[in-house]
């Protein structure tokens, strides 16, 4: 017994002495190829045993003659560990080169091809996360094309709608000037209303702008939807009765949500603006609220004759409007329906909008006041 505690002391102190140089062997070869570290470490193996062997033998625990079998058959073993680690050493070689090699081309192109053979399990999940990484860089690629599309589109149109009262005012103003102006008063009534066109532009690229830097601050507080749609009706009764369009309920809940009663207001007041814009002579525009579960739904149809499906997850970009031809009268800036979005998810909610008979319906998503509270 106490000769197999003397073997297993020396052994272990054989152990930890060969442990620490071989440690210290791959700290120098850090910076070398995987196959030169495992080959390093199937030498560091061989020589642990050898070295522990020998001692063993110093020691009289094991014999001289037994030791010399021992070291001899290291040798064999050695070196076929050694061609071994070679051999995979190699293969890892080869899935990392190819590997990097793909990494690159994804860096040219965006675009990665994944190897044939990617080597090691590592490897094999190292592939499988740039694969995942290059998706989502093309997607994001695509969708910063679009919103760079987006942009400059909303920029030409959003100058366009800025140059054109300008140079109303500008025209209306030098004619008042010059006293070419003979009825004062109508001048005036233009002039105020370009005026107001322009501040309603201007408020709406502010108000989309702290949406889109998510500096917009509400007030929460609970909101009865049907004295919500109570009010933006009212709010959008005289633009409707111009246009000879009714603002028609279409079975109203009494459902509660916890809201910005302002910022709210704006969104159901920015789609009556809109379905009646877009609704012909004659037509209606219907208005319904009830509760989904623990979500209340706000909606608003029109009789627009519907929207191309082409053009529908285009809706609530900013500047779109549908058509290439700028009404002269329309005084928005194609970024109600923008601001609808962002207000709407600013509240943890959500806006969609398909096609219905004769028209299209926008409906709105928020969660009830029982869950929010």
């Amino acid at each position: 017994m106490h000769d197999l505690l003397l073997v297993a002391l020396v052994s272990l102190w054989c152990a930890v002495a060969v442990g620490v140089l071989g440690a210290w062997t791959l700290w120098l070869l850090r910076r070398n190829s995987l196959v030169v570290m495992m080959m390093a470490l199937c030498v560091i193996t061989a020589i642990e045993i050898a070295f522990t062997f020998a001692a063993l033998a110093f020691t009289g625990l094991f014999s001289v003659r037994g030791t010399s079998a021992v070291l001899l058959a290291c040798i064999p073993a050695t070196a076929v560990s050694v061609v071994l680690c070679l051999l995979l050493g190699r293969r890892v070689l080869h899935g990392s080169r190819d590997l990097a090699r793909a990494t690159r081309i994804m860096g040219e192109d965006g675009k990665f091809a994944a190897p044939e053979q990617s080597g090691a399990a590592e490897l094999a999940v190292l592939t499988e996360e740039l694969a995942a990484t290059s998706a989502a860089l093309t997607a994001s690629r695509e969708q910063e094309r679009v919103l760079e599309a987006s942009r400059r589109q909303l920029v030409a149109w959003v100058s366009h709608d800025l140059r054109t009262p300008l140079a109303g005012l500008r025209a209306m103003t030098e004619a008042l000037q010059d006293g070419m102006a003979r009825d004062q008063d109508r001048y005036l009534r233009l002039i105020l209303q370009e005026t107001q066109r322009l501040d309603h532009l201007v408020g709406d690229l502010f108000d989309l702008s702290r949406i889109q830097s998510n500096s917009l601050t509400l007030s929460l507080t609970p909101v009865s939807l049907p004295d919500l749609i109570s009010d933006a009706v009212a709010a959008t009764e005289g633009q409707a009765r111009d246009r000879g369009v009714r603002l028609v309920p279409g079975g109203i809940e009494r459902v509660e949500v916890r809201a910005d009663v302002r910022q709210l207001t704006r969104v159901l007041v920015n789609l009556l603006n809109n379905a009646v814009r877009h609704t012909p002579r004659g037509g209606a525009v219907t208005v319904s609220a009830h509760a989904a579960e623990d979500r209340a739904v706000l909606a608003v149809s029109d009789a627009c004759g519907g929207i191309p499906v082409e053009d529908l997850n285009k809706v609530f970009e900013p500047g779109w409007r549908g058509s290439a031809a700028r009404p002269s009268g329309d005084a928005g800036g194609g970024l109600g329906l923008a601001i609808v979005r962002g207000i709407v998810e600013a509240h943890h909610g959500a806006v969609s909008v398909h096609n219905v008979e004769g028209g299209c319906r926008f409906a709105v998503s928020l969660p009830t006041a029982a869950r929010t509270g």
